[in-house]
């Protein structure tokens, strides 16, 4: 639970950040693509939450394994985001190999929904 919350708090100082201190320096298509990682990073911080509150209940490895997909989610899909931004604004262009990773972190997500959902259909048999 803490992980999640310290996550969400990041993304809302993040996302303030974004709005106000990036808006002189980066065009409208960098700043959409640092609003996307911030919005996933809160989705999947609340995702921790949830995933906690559901082991505290049914302590199935399957959901403690959910969060770990959702915090590598957030490394590598949000991560990979807010550095490919700070390369944009920098102008630095031999770095641009780092998209590569953001598929692999929406992998990682679509990885702990769905290690979500076993672990809560193991509960209910």
């Amino acid at each position: 639970m803490l992980v999640g919350t310290i996550l969400a708090a990041l993304a809302v100082a993040l996302g303030a950040f974004g709005a106000h201190g990036l808006k002189n320096y980066a065009d409208v298509t960098t700043l959409n693509t640092f609003e996307t990682a911030v919005r996933y990073q809160f989705y999947h911080a609340l995702a921790i939450l949830i995933a906690s509150i559901l082991y505290a209940s049914y302590p199935d490895k399957k959901i403690k394994q959910a969060s770990t997909f959702f915090i590598l989610g957030i490394c590598l899909f949000s991560g990979s985001l807010y550095v490919l931004t700070l390369l944009k604004i920098y102008a630095v262009t031999s770095f641009n190999f780092i998209g590569a990773i953001t598929p692999l972190g929406g992998l990682s997500f679509i990885l702990g929904w769905l290690f979500l959902a076993l672990g809560i259909n193991a509960k209910n048999k």
